[in-house]
């Protein structure tokens, strides 16, 4: 397929190269040059073509991958000036993979549609390293006709992909995704940090917990990782803080009480806010250990 790709950051650029070797055209734009350039670099081996605009992607491709970082974002890419509608025929496919409000991505969908163009909200969970190695979580929103087109490029990215619902569905369950691993990162953080100002070795705890109701997989991989001080980034906490105020503001539009999820977004927010946000989620246990006053 002739399959446009825009945004090739820490997750897309792997991404995008699996589709690739799928045997798939790339068709790519990017805000910074410095994105393209593994692709320019390596133009023998790489079956890819750079073009100077979203629209100049939309004419060529007939499915156009987003992944970008939040909701105005995409519209720019989408629907801004020399974005994918302005050059998109009917029949376009655009799959926007980033994480975004539910109702953005409705609203963008409804805009597209009126030009012909399908929309799929598909986000993502794995980080990086499920980037690289294709095994990412795939959650999608839209019509099923659209998905059916689009489910063998995302096989090609990820080891579950699933059709959650209509426009929108695909990022409801990503913020439910984002709950879930928020808090729990929020929870093994708590409970490293308890141990060890407790006098107790962490690791001790953790393989002690990987064996009964308290295993999970967060406790498996981000408890090792914080074991070893490993604060690179796979899902930096900027990143993280720019979800759960998605969660947020959803809540508060509906009237929902989301207690845990509230807390975590505060904690992030202090780790952004102290100068952590490029480090990963798990850099929480950093924030705890520099506000523990415990000797």
């Amino acid at each position: 397929m002739q399959v446009g790709f825009i945004g090739l950051g820490l997750m897309g650029r792997p991404m995008a190269l699996h589709l690739e070797k799928a045997g798939h055209t790339l068709h790519l734009w990017a805000r910074r040059p410095a994105s393209l350039a593994p692709f320019i670099d390596k133009a023998a081996a790489v079956n890819a073509k750079t073009h100077a605009s979203p629209a100049e992607v939309a004419k060529h491709a007939e499915v156009v991958v987003v992944m970008v970082a939040d909701a105005p974002d995409v519209e720019k890419v989408c629907l801004g000036e020399n974005g994918l509608a302005a050059g998109g025929k009917a029949g376009l496919i655009v799959v926007d993979m980033s994480t975004i409000n539910p109702n953005a991505a409705r609203n963008i969908g409804l805009r597209l549609a009126q030009q012909g163009i399908d929309f799929v909200d598909a986000p993502v969970s794995g980080g990086e390293m499920g980037a690289i190695n294709a095994a990412l979580t795939i959650m999608v929103g839209g019509k099923a006709s659209a998905f059916e087109k689009v489910r063998p490029l995302l096989e090609k990215m990820g080891k579950s992909v699933t059709l959650i619902g209509d426009s929108g569905a695909g990022q409801v369950a990503k913020a439910c995704n984002q709950i879930l691993t928020g808090v729990g990162v929020m929870a093994v953080a708590e409970a490293f940090n308890f141990a060890a100002k407790s006098g107790v070795d962490p690791a001790k705890v953790r393989e002690a917990l990987l064996g009964g109701f308290a295993y999970s997989k967060i406790l498996e991989n981000h408890g090792q990782r914080m074991l070893d001080r490993n604060f690179k980034p796979g899902f930096k906490a900027w990143m993280h803080q720019k979800d759960l105020r998605i969660i947020m503001e959803e809540a508060h539009r509906m009237g929902l009480m989301l207690p845990s999820a509230a807390a975590t977004a505060q904690v992030f927010n202090a780790i952004v806010g102290s100068g952590m946000g490029e480090n990963d989620s798990i850099t929480a246990l950093q924030l705890l250990e520099k506000m523990s006053t415990a000797e």
